[in-house]
Order: structure tokens, then sequence, then C-alpha cells
């Protein structure tokens, strides 16, 4: 249930080949772009303009930017972004894909000090923690990727930050979708001082559910929790009881509007509605993988199958060269403000190993005689 955002300017796609793609524009990517962009880095951000939090009115817990609306964050981000040189062009990847290495000089063999600064770069504010690993180029060259847009349009990339964010799936509750990020809400502490001594509704989806019912009865007491056919055993409906949280568990059929537009209550299979204005359910969260296959990034599913993330190790990197991820896609449970933070360490690394990597390439360019580009 992705929702798109207000159309904007967009920048004209660059030729040749620039040091960072980043495929997403939500706060994950523009902050890594921000950050490499600085750096005085050739970077481009497809931004396909559909963030996970567009329905919110604003966003919360985000220091010195708490209630500013999504749309507006991300305009101020691009706008940042723009200044420093970098590049954002609206439109939707189709695919992204290994392409064939840089060539280099015969004797393009990484050097033995290169690999030693890789190392000491690890635990270096200024080197953005660079892991060791992938901090020199293959022997076989510096690697490429090729990126093609839904219109046709491609570029080449030497590193990928990859921040698509995620798609939240609503259980399927006739009547539910609709009131998505206002009366349906999944975050306390994205949207729980905004609800807070409502009526509150709990959908349970599985055990995740649990511990959303206690987060939420710290804003409200009267919280309602509707089992939907999930196990809930008598410890938990002893510790419900002690908190005064009601547990319903007739099944439900249908969320039903107000009048005004907002959530009336929850009609049960019984024909009864229990009164409720807000609902609060955990969705099944996914990271969004599409044209992204032909890079073989490792997925692994998040626990009691709540969805499925892009597997990622320190700072976003993975274990395809040159791919780092940031943000929802690796980590679903990230606000805003972690989510920009990841991104700003993404583009850290990214820039600190393409340094090592410009070095290595003068170095063997300059035994060989040749001139680097």
């Amino acid at each position: 249930m992705p929702v798109t955002t207000a159309a904007y300017a967009t920048d004209t796609l660059p030729g040749g080949t620039v040091d960072t793609v980043v495929i997403g524009g939500g706060a994950a990517g523009l902050n890594g772009a921000l950050m490499l962009a600085r750096s005085r880095r050739s970077v481009v951000v497809i931004d396909s303009g559909t963030p996970r939090n567009a329905p919110a009115e604003g966003v919360h817990g985000l220091l010195g930017l708490d209630g500013t609306p999504p749309a507006e964050l991300y305009e101020r981000g691009r706008e940042e972004v723009r200044r420093y040189g970098g590049v954002i062009v609206s439109g939707e990847v189709a695919s992204a894909e290994p392409a064939a290495p840089s060539a280099l000089p015969a004797s393009s063999a990484p050097s033995a000090s290169s690999a030693s600064s890789a190392s000491s770069a690890e635990g270096d504010p200024s080197a953005g923690n660079a892991p060791s690993t992938e901090a020199t180029p293959p022997a076989e060259g510096d690697p490429r990727f090729t990126v093609t847009l839904a219109d046709g349009r491609t570029l080449t990339a030497r590193r990928l930050l990859v921040a698509t964010g995620l798609r939240d799936v609503l259980p399927d509750v006739p009547g539910l979708a609709e009131h998505w990020g206002h009366g349906v809400v999944h975050c306390p502490y994205c949207h729980g001082w905004e609800v807070r001594d409502e009526p509150i509704g709990v959908l349970a989806v599985g055990p995740a559910s649990v511990h959303h019912a206690l987060l939420f009865r710290q804003l409200t007491d009267d919280l309602v929790y509707f089992t939907r056919g999930t196990e809930l055993d008598e410890d938990t409906r002893t510790r419900f009881a002690a908190r005064d949280i009601r547990v319903v568990d007739t099944p439900v059929e249908e969320v039903v509007r107000a009048d005004g537009g907002g959530i009336a209550g929850v009609r049960l299979a019984d024909g009864q509605v229990v009164a409720r204005s807000v609902l609060a359910v955990a969705t099944l969260m996914r990271a969004r993988t599409e044209g992204l296959e032909g890079l073989g990034l490792p997925i692994e599913d998040l626990p009691d199958g709540m969805g499925r993330r892009f597997a990622a190790g320190m700072a976003g990197a993975t274990d395809v060269p040159g791919v780092w991820v940031a943000g929802n896609a690796t980590d679903p449970t990230a606000q805003v403000g972690a989510a920009a933070a990841a991104g700003a360490l993404a583009g850290a690394h990214i820039n600190a190993l393409l340094a090592i990597a410009d070095t290595d390439a003068a170095l063997a360019a300059a035994k060989s005689g040749a001139t680097t580009v």
C-alpha cells in the first residue's frame, strides 16, 4: 500500500560512471547521498517517490524536526544533497546488476600498504570505521554496476547504496487499509502521543502483538486486545488483566467507518460493534526488492514470521562487494532518525573504501607508467 508523494523537479541523469548510485530517496538514502556529496563524490539518488511514512502527518521522535511532515523533510533533504553537487532523479529501478569491473594496469595487484591502510581504518571515525574485508579493489579491477530505470535509461556506478525501505502489509480485515497512517497505526513511538487517551484496539497478528499491547497500554487506559484466532496463554491473559487490558476472542469481521470518515469501531462475527477510534497493528514488514534480484543480495526472515529484510553487517556492508544496504530495507524497526544515521554511516564507509581504491589504482598506474582517469 505505498503512497506516492507529490511530484518534484528531477535532475538530468548524468553520463559516464559515477562513484555511487543510491537506490531510494528516503531518510537513509538521502543522508547517505549527503555524506558522499560532501566528500566530493559523484552521487545519483534514484527516488521512486513512495516513502514508507508518506501517509503520516508528521515525523516524530526526530530531535529538532519533531512533527515535520514527511514530504517537507524529504524536500529539505533533496535540496541539501543538491547543494553539494548530488543528483536526484525521479524514477523506478527496473534492474541493478554487476557489470564488468574497470581495467587496471598490469601491476594492479593490491599493495601490502593498502591492506595495512584498510586495517588501520577500521575503528577510525574519519574513515567511517571502514571494514578491511572490502578495503582494496579485487585484482580484476574496481567493481562496476549497471542500473537500468523503468523508462530504459541506464547509468554505471562504482558502488551502490540500497535504501529502498520496506512495505507494510496489513492483515486482511475489511475496512482496515483505508485508515492506514491515521486511525490505523503500528508504531507507539511514531504515533503514540497523537493517539494518547483514545480508545485503542490492538488487532493481534501473532506473538509480537503481545508486546505491542503493553506499549500501547502506556498511552491509554482504554485498550482492547482482539486475538483474531492467535494463541494467548493464561499467563499472558493474567498479565493483561492486571493492566486492565480487555481481551476479545470473538472473530473480527470488519472495521466500521465513522460518519466523519474516521474509525467508529470493530464489528465482530456475532454482530457486536466494539467502539474504538484507533487500531494498532504489527504489520508484516517486507524489504522492497523489486529490480534488485540481479545483485544476489542475501535476504533473511524476521523472527515470528514478521517479514523479510536484506542481510547486512557493519555499516550496511553486504556479502556482495561494492553494495551496501541502509534504513528499513535491512533494519525494519528503525525510525527516521535511526535510518538517516545508518545511511550516513554507510555513505562514510563507501567514501572511505573508494579513497583506498582510488589510491591503489593510482599506485598501480604509476608503477606501470599509465595515467589514471
